[in-house]
């Protein structure tokens, strides 16, 4: 005969019991990993973040985006 065991699944927390409340270690951690991700952005953090913006509007649009620089050179060598 199989016996099949269906006790309860074991759950532990983070807390172990206590009140689960931020400790002092803790929230000195959480303070240099903010300070670390504050120096990550640095000079260049605009410039990528707008090239992120463009390729966003573009890589959906990569076909159209081609006909419309086409299209902007086109007239640009007409006018001069």
């Amino acid at each position: 005969m199989n016996t099949h065991n269906t006790a309860a699944p074991n759950w532990s927390t983070s807390s172990f019991g206590d009140a689960a409340d931020t400790s002092p270690m803790e929230l000195s951690a959480l303070g240099n990993h903010l300070n670390l991700c504050k120096g990550a952005r640095g000079r260049l953090f605009t410039l990528h973040c707008i090239a992120e913006i463009t390729n966003r509007v573009v890589a959906p649009r990569f076909v159209t985006t081609l006909f419309v620089v086409a299209l902007a050179i086109g007239l640009g060598s007409l006018v001069f």
